[in-house]
């Protein structure tokens, strides 16, 4: 069973920098699709990073150029370094992970996913 624990988020100003990570029970980075998630209170569930096992990488338009997905196999951590930071990327912020897809230049939606953390708060001010 995989479990996937996030932490690293806060409260920051417009402008600011934050680094979420997510830590992996298992030995999940070589083999699984692995990919980060936001959600804002009666809104569906956005992806908005995604790396897969060849290493490619998949960002949403909206985070285009400020956030960079990466990952550490030694130590099983996903992360994402979120630069220039804005009011609207507030939102809970999810790591999900599976082994059957395949993300390589693209963003599969929540339901492909069969693993996911607890999720961590974003929250920007203006």
């Amino acid at each position: 069973q995989v479990q996937l624990v996030e932490s690293g988020g806060g409260s920051v100003q417009a402008g600011g920098s934050l680094r979420l990570s997510c830590a992996s029970s298992g030995y999940v980075y070589p083999n699984y699709c692995m990919g980060w998630f936001r959600q804002v209170p009666g809104k569906e569930r956005e992806g908005i990073a995604a790396l897969d096992k060849d290493g490619s990488i998949s960002y949403a338009d909206s985070v285009k150029g400020r956030f960079t997905i990466s990952k550490d196999s030694a130590t099983n951590t996903l992360s994402l370094q979120m630069n220039n930071l804005m009011p609207n990327d507030t939102a809970k912020y999810y790591c999900a992970a599976d082994p059957r897809i395949y993300c390589s230049g693209y963003l599969p939606p929540s339901r492909s996913f069969d693993y996911w953390g607890q999720g961590t708060q974003v929250t920007v001010s203006s």
